[in-house]
């Protein structure tokens, strides 16, 4: 009986060293291996990771000018994105070359050229009132002259000089010597009864109102300016639509939601914001409906094709967003 039992206990332990020996463990212990397994996950990039990709990219010579050039320097300059080895240097060369060749003189008739420009010297921490000897902010002392352009040529003023730090310079061939003071009563005097801004006619436009909007940021401390801002905000709620975005002469695009975006961001105001959801739909969850595979953006959805103006603004936009988030100063603020 004794030499059953040991007999059974021995065919069971076989039986138990078969089982265990069995499937995909190591070959030479029988047993699993203790090694971990290495998954290796692609994290996709962020909307303007991908946008910034694109654009260097696409632009691999940044050209001086308002398409291709200036407003994408503003917009890397003022981001963390990747950007390759020498694209910026190799710009302010380019425009400093460009501002000699043509004695200081950008333009006779569309003053915010010296604005814009003025802007991604900044960005690029250099002195817009030095260039190549030539003061690119002396114009702006031309009151009239910036002007010439409607409130368009007021708030670009108001937002050059202010990144810039400094007032106007006293232009000696003005009429009117502009002024901070005069550039902002002039966008102040110009606001619609529904409270919002416009080039023309008495209804608020969504782009304008978030252009003056942006300037106005800088004059958060005075009383009027903070009124102003409050009534061209409901404008601009009243102006959003369901599916949180905005338009311009009665058309959707992306470069109207983009500059609502960035004048929200330098006001410091969340795109969670109850005044700014319409339908559970805010104005970033608008603006990436435009964006394309390859990190550009469409002016139109009906067009379904990257445009270079669009890709630019919402590039802008969402560095305009990150900035605030991230607690650093507003997109033009670099004076700070």
């Amino acid at each position: 009986m004794k030499r059953k039992l040991l007999m059974l206990i021995a065919i069971c332990a076989m039986a138990m060293l078969c089982f265990c020996g069995c499937g995909g463990g190591d070959e030479q212990t029988g047993l699993e291996s203790s090694e971990p397994v290495e998954e290796t996950t692609e994290v996709a990039a962020s909307p303007l990771d991908a946008t910034a990709s694109y654009l260097c990219s696409a632009l691999p010579d940044l050209a001086p000018g308002e398409g291709g050039g200036d407003w994408v320097v503003i917009g890397l300059a003022r981001s963390d994105a990747e950007i390759p080895d020498g694209l910026l240097e190799a710009y302010a060369s380019l425009l400093e070359q460009n501002v000699i060749d043509r004695e200081g003189v950008l333009t006779t008739n569309k003053y915010t050229e010296y604005s814009r420009t003025a802007l991604a010297l900044l960005a690029l921490g250099k002195d817009p009132q030095n260039v190549g000897g030539y003061d690119l902010l002396k114009p702006l002392g031309d009151f009239d002259a910036t002007c010439t352009q409607g409130i368009n040529g007021a708030i670009w003023a108001l937002i050059a000089l202010n990144a810039a730090g400094v007032d106007a310079p006293i232009n000696e061939t003005a009429t009117t010597q502009g002024t901070c003071e005069l550039y902002l009563q002039k966008i102040l005097d110009s606001q619609l009864a529904d409270g919002g801004f416009a080039l023309s006619g008495d209804v608020g436009d969504a782009d304008m109102t978030a252009m003056a909007l942006t300037a106005l940021s800088f004059y958060t401390d005075r009383e009027e300016v903070t009124a102003a801002i409050d009534l061209a905000l409901t404008c601009l709620s009243n102006l959003q639509d369901e599916t949180g975005g905005f338009g311009t002469f009665g058309e959707a695009t992306c470069e109207s939601s983009a500059q609502v975006l960035t004048a929200l961001s330098t006001l410091g105001i969340s795109v969670d914001d109850e005044r700014f959801v319409k339908n559970g739909n805010t104005v970033l969850d608008n603006l990436l409906t435009y964006a394309l595979e390859d990190g550009s953006f469409m002016h139109l959805k009906s067009l379904g094709r990257s445009d270079q103006m669009a890709t630019e603004q919402a590039f802008y936009a969402m560095v305009a967003k990150e900035r605030m988030e991230s607690g650093l100063s507003a997109l033009y603020d670099m004076n700070r």
